[in-house]
């Protein structure tokens, strides 16, 4: 048990199965989905070489939300987290059916935090799950045909993303040539808070796409006959 009486930090990273709720989905649907979010958010972890057994995981549901030490370098949330989890949920989804298959939204951040008897809290654990329900974040992934959109908060895109080789993916991608823009999607900052423009209650952040489904008929099929509920 954490010192009760002090903040830590901690990287924060929070991800959510889009449409996990969406009728077509049974219960044994969400339990497959369930079941294959955590294997590749292992499989990610362990590629990315960020000790999965050493974060703190706490169920949501239809998602997880992680704390990861701070003698992690955060450059491995960046890059090759992202990567990692494509590829481990491409490899879930080209086995399973339409209902079952996962496409995720993910928020990055980082802050100060308090354990208690209860589990944690803290100022930037909501803004984490603030970012997670971000429109622009949630209309970037249902936009794309690819498996995952990923949103940073302001500090952690400046601090951290921006001096990764994802940063370098984005502007490389963007207007490039034909499908490219839909592997990698940089959104304004000032779009990105839960209401969009305008809404002062979430400082800037960033927001960007990431990895087709394998093959574009694949990817849009996965889109189209997923399960997925697109808001």
């Amino acid at each position: 048990m954490e010192d009760q009486r002090l903040a830590v930090h901690r990287t924060i990273v929070v991800v959510d199965v889009e449409g996990f709720g969406d009728q077509r989905r049974t219960n044994p649907h969400q339990v497959a989905v369930r079941d294959g979010l955590y294997r590749a958010m292992r499989d990610a972890f362990g590629r990315a070489e960020i000790p999965w057994d050493d974060c703190r995981h706490e169920d949501r549901g239809d998602g997880v939300f992680i704390l990861v030490p701070a003698e992690v370098p955060k450059g491995l949330l960046a890059e090759p987290l992202p990567s990692a989890l494509v590829t481990a949920l491409r490899a879930h989804n080209g086995t399973h059916p339409g209902p079952e298959r996962i496409r995720l939204r993910m928020a990055l951040h980082a802050g100060e935090v308090h354990y208690d008897q209860h589990g944690v809290t803290a100022a930037a654990v909501n803004l984490a799950f603030r970012l997670l329900d971000a429109a622009a974040l949630k209309a970037a992934l249902a936009s794309s045909p690819g498996v995952l959109a990923v949103i940073a908060s302001s500090w952690f895109f400046e601090e951290v993303v921006r001096h990764s080789a994802a940063a370098a993916g984005l502007s490389a991608r963007r207007g490039g040539g034909e499908g490219d823009h839909d592997d990698r999607l940089d959104l304004p900052a000032r779009s990105c808070g839960p209401g969009g423009p305008g809404d002062a209650g979430v400082p800037a952040a960033r927001c960007w796409g990431a990895g087709r489904a394998a093959g574009s008929g694949a990817a849009h099929a996965a889109s189209r006959h997923g399960g997925v509920h697109r808001a």
